[in-house]
C-alpha cells in the first residue's frame, strides 16, 4: 500500500503519510532507458562505417533522451506526500504538492469527520476530512480500492483517538 502507519513508533504522536504509487522502479527505470538505447542501436550495426551511421544515430540519441526526459519528468509530477499527525487534541494534514508551497489545515480530533463519496467528487469513493469550517481532500492519487480501504482504517483511528482522550 502507498501509505504507511507509524503508531507503534510513537504513541503520543501517531501519524499516516501517504504517496502515489510507483509502478516503474528506479531500477526499472535505468533498464529501460537502456534498453530502448540497445534496441535502437542494433540496427546501426549494419551501416558502421558508412555515412548513414550519422545520419541516423542523431534520432536514436534524441528518442532515448525523450524517453528519459519523459519517465523523469513522470517521477518528478509524482513527488506528492501527505501527512496526517495527531499531537494531542490537535489533527494535522499537510500535503505536499511536486510543485508549488504546502497546504495545511488543523482540526481538534474531537471535531473530525472523515467521509467518503462514493460518487460526485473528482474520483469515485472520493475521502475528505471535515471540520473547523472546511473539508480536505486525502488520498486523491490513491486507487479506488486503496481509498475504500483507507476511509476504514481513518475512521476506525478517529474513533480510538476520541475514546483515549476523553
Amino acid at each position: 500500500m502507498p501509505y504507511r502507519w507509524t503508531e507503534a513508533a510513537s504513541p503520543q504522536h501517531p501519524a499516516l503519510t501517504l504517496w502515489p504509487h510507483r509502478s516503474l522502479p528506479r531500477r526499472g527505470f535505468a533498464a529501460m532507458v537502456l534498453f530502448a538505447f540497445v534496441m535502437g542501436v542494433i540496427p546501426l550495426f549494419g551501416v558502421l562505417g558508412t555515412v548513414l551511421l550519422w545520419g541516423i544515430l542523431p534520432f536514436i540519441l534524441v528518442m532515448v533522451a525523450g524517453l528519459w526526459w519523459g519517465l523523469e519528468r513522470s517521477y518528478r509530477d509524482g513527488d506528492i506526500l501527505e501527512e496526517l499527525t495527531l499531537s494531542g487534541d490537535e489533527l494535522r494534514l499537510c500535503h505536499k504538492p511536486a510543485r508549488g508551497t504546502a497546504q495545511e489545515w488543523a482540526c481538534n480530533v474531537y471535531w473530525v469527520r472523515v467521509e467518503m463519496h462514493v460518487t460526485g467528487g473528482p474520483v469515485p469513493h472520493y475521502v475528505t476530512l471535515s471540520g473547523n469550517g472546511r473539508q480536505v481532500e486525502i488520498g486523491r492519487f490513491l486507487s479506488e480500492e486503496e481509498r475504500t480501504q483507507l476511509y476504514g482504517e481513518l475512521d476506525d483511528f478517529l474513533r480510538r483517538s476520541v475514546a483515549a482522550s476523553r
